[in-house]
């Protein structure tokens, strides 16, 4: 018997009788209604619905509707994709959710030397407004929402959907969806970055800006813990990190003179969900209740809508593993759980076997089953925080809030997340925390099934290959569109880009007269980058 089989039996010592979450908060062995301080929790509180919303942002909860399914789609080319995601409506999802392959990602064409082996795997190839034609052929925008999950090229992807929604004649108005555009998050956590952050923040409000104003109903920025969790980051840091840059994109918008009323209920967030069941609740719970008070107090907002955080959640892709990846379907499943007892709005479940690749057909049907049994079969949906009033969460939710609150504080200290940014702070936050929960790993203060508990050999499922034909087929369709497209018209509309990045005018205009003219996403990111130059953190 190695040690990874051996039988899990509870350990009492100095070390280990202290149980802890994963963020370290102590777990007492028993709460009471001491543990909440006496207070008037309903006050504190309110009902589901009511300010400060920790309850829900809806009275019935989901009684009415249940939560926006979704299934992160994107592999190969758009016409797979576009596959895909017919695949899924006819399945039952109710929200398309779009991955890109790290080219796009990153700003690059598929035919960029620096994109070689990489195009169509980890998500759909695009170069140009050709690619979205095809990506949403046959799929009405104006009857359902999607997701795309993209950063650094946000506005050109905004651009795009766009296009085609104007191809469609479907009004912009009648558009919804979320895009990511959290550009703070990237040079946090995924580095997906090119630009300094100055110019890369000027991006992300100008598309804030311009949603506002042309495309009401859909979310322009998903401000994103999710990213940050999965670089090592525990759940209080997530939630501290996210509302602070939340702040931060609220600041800058409130300069430029909007008005905080006029765009709140336009931002979005995403949060992970990782495996501490009550943690997990209560991180979400805590979320809108510091941003419901963040905005009131801070920002002075008057709208209800503007202090609602809207919330999209996945569950937490860090947590899966290749080790026995079936046991993956249960930590999915648990997650889930949270995340609806935690009250999100949208919700996207791992498929089993994305440590190992990206998901097979099968896998990604049983996440999206997952969701459906937990909305049709459990009665989770029957009232709204149905957890509300436990000892132990109400304890652990104030906890939380007030120990992101300190983190919050912080941060302003060090002049705010720009300057936090380029003096390491997140990242070493971040490092060390990763640091100790991989020693805790190894020394099974943290289990782990199938990985440092009871771990043993397992089949390992079949899992989708993307063959490099892919790639050589990619890059034809590119070199295609560059001969048969009004090339000096592409080259006009990126010289008037470059003219109004300079300028203090709002480059969405442009980007989408760029788009049009198949410009390719590479061609508009370098004009960008001679406008605006690289960045390298310098700490």
């Amino acid at each position: 018997m190695t040690k990874a089989d051996a039988p899990l039996r509870p350990v009492e010592s100095p070390e280990t009788s202290q149980r802890t979450t994963l963020s370290g908060i102590p777990v007492k062995p028993l709460y009471a209604a001491a543990d909440l301080g006496g207070g008037d929790l309903l006050s504190e509180l309110g009902r589901p619905g009511r300010h400060p919303y920790a309850r829900g942002i809806k009275s019935g909860g989901y009684r009415q509707n249940p939560w926006t399914m979704r299934q992160f789609a994107g592999h190969q080319t758009a016409k797979e994709t576009n596959a895909r995601f017919k695949y899924l409506l006819a399945h039952g999802e109710t929200g398309l959710s779009t991955a890109f392959d790290l080219p796009t990602l990153m700003g690059l064409d598929s035919d960029d030397p620096r994109s070689q082996g990489e195009v169509g795997r980890e998500g759909v190839a695009v170069d140009s407004l050709a690619d979205f034609e095809a990506l949403f052929a046959g799929i009405d925008l104006a009857r359902v929402s999607t997701s795309m999950t993209i950063n650094l090229p946000a506005p050109v992807m905004l651009a795009m959907y766009l296009a085609v929604a104007k191809r469609q004649n479907v009004p912009f108005k009648r558009l919804r969806g979320t895009l990511q555009t959290d550009i703070l998050k990237e040079y946090i956590a995924q580095n997906e970055y090119l630009f300094p952050p100055e110019p890369s923040l000027r991006l992300v409000l100008d598309t804030i800006e311009h949603c506002v104003k042309e495309v009401p109903r859909f979310y322009p920025i998903s401000i994103s813990g999710y990213h940050i969790r999965e670089a090592g980051a525990d759940a209080v840091q997530e939630l501290a990190f996210t509302l602070a840059d939340g702040r931060d994109y609220v600041r800058r918008l409130v300069a430029r003179g909007l008005a905080v009323d006029d765009f709140a209920s336009h931002l979005s967030f995403f949060f992970d969900v990782h495996n501490n069941f009550f943690e997990e609740i209560a991180k979400l719970r805590a979320a809108r209740l510091i941003w419901a008070r963040l905005m009131k107090d801070e920002f002075g907002a008057k709208n209800e809508l503007s202090c609602m955080l809207a919330m999209h959640c996945q569950t937490a892709g860090v947590s899966l593993t290749a080790q026995q990846p079936l046991n993956n379907l249960v930590r999915v499943a648990y997650q889930a759980l949270a995340a609806a007892l935690g009250g999100t709005q949208s919700l996207h479940t791992n498929s089993y076997d994305e440590a190992l690749a990206l998901p097979s057909d099968e896998a990604v049907t049983l996440a999206l089953r997952t969701q459906q049994i937990l909305a049709l079969e459990s009665g989770v949906t029957d009232t709204p925080d149905p957890l509300g009033g436990s000892y132990f969460l109400e304890s652990l939710t104030r906890d939380i809030a007030e120990r992101a609150a300190a983190l919050m504080r912080r941060i302003d200290e060090l002049g705010g997340v720009v300057p936090a940014l380029e003096a390491g702070f997140f990242h070493k936050q971040i490092a060390e925390t990763a640091y100790r929960f991989e020693e805790d790993l190894s020394q099974r203060r943290r289990k782990i099934v199938g990985v440092n508990v009871f771990g043993a050999d397992s089949l390992r499922p079949p899992i989708l290959k993307i063959k490099s034909a892919v790639e050589a087929r990619q890059i034809r369709a590119l070199r295609q569109l560059r001969r048969s497209r009004d090339n000096a018209k592409a080259q006009a509309a990126l010289k008037r880009l470059q003219d109004v990045a300079r300028s203090q005018a709002n480059v969405l205009p442009p980007i989408l007269e760029a788009v049009e003219a198949y410009a390719t996403v590479g061609e508009i990111t370098k004009a960008f980058q001679e406008t605006f130059g690289g960045y390298a953190p310098q700490w």
